[in-house]
């Protein structure tokens, strides 16, 4: 990998009459996203141009914001998105609760420094005036990255939390949402696994369900995705590409958003997970659902 030569071969693509796409998917997709931050650097220093400026000048659509969110550093994508989804009018409240619940603490962590030094405020601001009661409440909790990520199961209280939750919801008259909050969003994966398993020998039904019989809305999105997280990401982030292009439309935020900011993490589980899943391949179902360069960038980053 040389970082001088693919600056010039991208310079190459976009100088001139007419863009060639082709070469700009060929160079990019190849590189994983340091490399990408390399060529990004020298491009500056041995052309005296800027990479995204110049990407962005002469690309457009979805496709551009494909390639722009590949040249974007990963905690910076997620620093966006989670921008996006909140400034102007109206909310994606899906954009929100599929990044909150399913990165890591310390993804988290550097989400939150960034968002501090790109906009001058904080993420947990941004959430409180943009969202309200207990679905804002939710994001406030996984905002602050503080999830045990140990592994150990403590018996007694695994018992204890599964109990708590089916008294806070199928058991009582209206459902109190801070215990759910309190449990999902602080306990280890492993622990909580085991909470779920005993709660479905108490309630005689699945967590799932009871989430989606006592609450509604946002705040029911959110509980669910951090459920479906600790069980299987990669199959969550599978039902979320599923959704984003089934039926009429496309909701091309959540597909180019899962599609790069997963696509060096856990995309074969993801591919693996949509074929178990819903009997077609993730390729197969990009192809149906998109065109030209767009269709070709995410190919490339679905491979397969």
């Amino acid at each position: 990998f040389s970082a001088e030569q693919e600056a010039h071969a991208l310079r190459k693509a976009m100088k001139g009459i007419g863009t060639d796409e082709d070469a700009i998917i060929e160079i990019l997709t190849k590189l994983n996203v340091s490399q990408r931050q390399q060529v990004l650097i020298t491009y500056k220093s041995s052309i005296g141009r800027d990479l995204i400026d110049d990407l962005k000048s002469e690309l457009s659509g979805n496709f551009e914001r494909v390639i722009v969110g590949m040249m974007t550093p990963t905690t910076m994508y997620d620093v966006h998105e989670l921008k996006r989804a909140m400034k102007g009018a109206g909310t994606d409240e899906g954009c929100l609760i599929e990044i909150l619940a399913s990165r890591t603490n310390a993804e988290i962590r550097r989400i939150n420094e960034n968002y501090k030094l790109q906009y001058g405020c904080t993420l947990e601001e941004d959430i409180v005036s943009d969202t309200s009661s207990m679905f804002q409440r939710v994001l406030v909790s996984l905002a602050t990255g503080n999830r045990d990520e140990g592994s150990y199961v403590d018996e007694a209280l695994a018992q204890q939390d599964a109990q708590c939750l089916y008294e806070a919801g199928e058991k009582k008259w209206g459902t109190d949402e801070v215990q759910f909050i309190a449990i999902l969003c602080t306990r280890n994966r492993c622990h909580l696994l085991r909470v779920f398993d005993v709660y479905r020998g108490i309630a005689d039904k699945d967590i799932t369900d009871s989430i989606k019989s006592e609450m509604s809305g946002s705040l029911e999105d959110a509980l669910l995705a951090v459920v479906k997280c600790m069980r299987n990401k990669p199959a969550y982030f599978a039902e979320r590409l599923y959704k984003s292009m089934k039926g009429l439309g496309t909701d091309d935020n959540t597909l180019i958003r899962v599609m790069v900011s997963r696509s060096e993490i856990d995309m074969l589980d993801i591919r693996r997970e949509f074929l178990t899943m819903y009997g077609k391949s993730l390729y197969s179902f990009i192809k149906g659902d998109c065109s030209g360069d767009y269709r070709k960038v995410l190919l490339r980053l679905c491979g397969g």
